[in-house]
């Protein structure tokens, strides 16, 4: 304990943290994570396999409802058997979804691929959070969570960045946007890999328990849950948990959208006249995905900088939430307008404000959970995440469908601005 307090009077006074090894892989995790080269293109893609905005948002609310249905059990499953493990299982699912999208497109076949990249994501969301907290703890340096964990995601959007040329690349030069699905399995499998040098002690605190088998699991899960149990009465825990769900699922049901904002726009352009449509539009989004990425890991690695000039991290959690919802809204109105270069805009400072966000809300959770359940806490706000995406996406893919995307998203950034009293966030217990 002494060596602990010692260790962080050190890093205190030299304003920083140890660039170790873990530092380096967790780093590396984040970059591999999100080289997902369909992600520029996902909706671009289903489009191109004959699917209405409704089809899309059914099969996202599929991957949601999936995950929520597997999101609190895995992160038991985590806690209680060890989070190495489940972030193995996690690429595995990965990897089995991406091999349907790219052998198979039919829609019943993409809805069994959506439920298995839902066990990836919920295998791997919380848990990776959790043993990056349980560092920072045997490290004695938890109250670097937002400069630790902000570095980290900086790095993930980075790999994003790449990967958006990447997937620009492949779409011009296959003329489809079906192939990106088979190049992400790459980095995955070095994902996997990677896992699989991840040292135990990351697992945190495992319960010991003795007797047969049955008895052990029996056991196992009931110390667990007594822990995740109490998480629930205290208040301040489930304002965190709702700030964060509700924004961050608004955020991923809208941010897609910003693919049919910027093909609307790479068609207004009088560049690459003679190019064909496809490879014209790849261009435009690759290229623009590139930036945006740089600028969201600048803003991942800046979090803390935005808690300072705030004064407090609620103050800055609770700010950016509505400032997120007026962007929203922003980019909505000019889409419908179709001055499609405001809203491409506005889409992206929306893009910067989640990415400030999400480390700030990450430290702001983990001070009101326990770290022997953090991965079932933060488990718990994916699930509500989920929820919320679940029901949003085919919401919005209908109003899309029926009156344009620009109505869809000034409606639904609307409502989710009028929530805010409801998940404000105030000092932590």
């Amino acid at each position: 304990m002494e060596r602990n307090k010692d260790y962080q009077k050190i890093m205190e006074r030299e304003k920083s943290f140890p660039k170790d090894l873990m530092y380096f892989k967790f780093c590396l995790y984040g970059f591999l994570k999100n080289l997902r080269f369909f992600d520029p293109f996902i909706i671009l893609f289903f489009r191109e396999m004959g699917m209405s905005f409704l089809n899309i948002g059914v099969l996202f609310s599929i991957r949601e409802i999936s995950t929520n249905i597997l999101e609190i059990p895995t992160g038991v499953i985590a806690d209680a058997y060890g989070r190495k493990k489940s972030m193995i299982a996690a690429f595995i699912s990965y990897l089995l979804s991406f091999a349907i999208f790219y052998l198979f497109p039919n829609f019943l076949l993409y809805s069994i691929a959506m439920v298995l990249f839902a066990s990836g994501e919920a295998f791997r969301s919380g848990t990776h959070k959790a043993m990056i907290l349980e560092y920072l703890r045997i490290k004695g340096i938890e109250n670097m969570k937002v400069e630790y964990y902000g570095h980290t995601r900086a790095f993930s959007q980075l790999g994003s960045a790449l990967s958006s040329l990447i997937a620009l690349s492949i779409v011009f030069l296959s003329g489809s946007y079906r192939p990106v699905f088979l190049f992400s399995m790459i980095p995955y499998v070095f994902g996997l890999i990677l896992m699989f040098t991840y040292p135990s002690f990351l697992d945190g605190e495992i319960p010991e328990v003795k007797g047969v088998w049955k008895e052990r699991i029996k056991r196992r899960f009931s110390s667990t849950l007594r822990d995740f149990g109490r998480m629930f009465t205290k208040r301040e825990a489930l304002r965190a948990i709702f700030n964060s769900s509700l924004f961050d699922g608004l955020f991923k049901s809208s941010k897609d959208y910003l693919q049919p904002v910027l093909k609307g726009q790479a068609l207004a352009l009088p560049l690459f006249l003679h190019l064909a449509e496809k490879k014209r539009v790849s261009v435009v989004v690759g290229i623009i995905y590139f930036f945006l990425y740089l600028l969201t890991s600048s803003a991942s690695r800046n979090a803390s900088k935005i808690v300072k000039k705030a004064k407090s991290i609620t103050a800055a959690i609770n700010t950016t939430y509505i400032f997120g919802c007026v962007l929203l809204l922003i980019a909505g109105f000019f889409t419908f307008i179709k001055i499609y270069w405001v809203a491409a805009l506005s889409f992206i400072l929306f893009y910067i404000v989640q990415n400030f966000r999400r480390p700030m809300n990450v430290a702001y959770i983990s001070d009101n959970i326990s770290h022997k359940t953090m991965a079932s806490g933060l488990s718990v706000e994916s699930q509500l995440k989920t929820i919320i995406m679940a029901i949003l996406s085919p919401i919005i893919g209908y109003m899309a469908d029926k009156f344009g995307v620009g109505i869809a998203l000034v409606i639904i950034s609307v409502v989710f601005s009028l929530l805010l009293p409801v998940v404000a966030v105030s000092k932590p217990e």
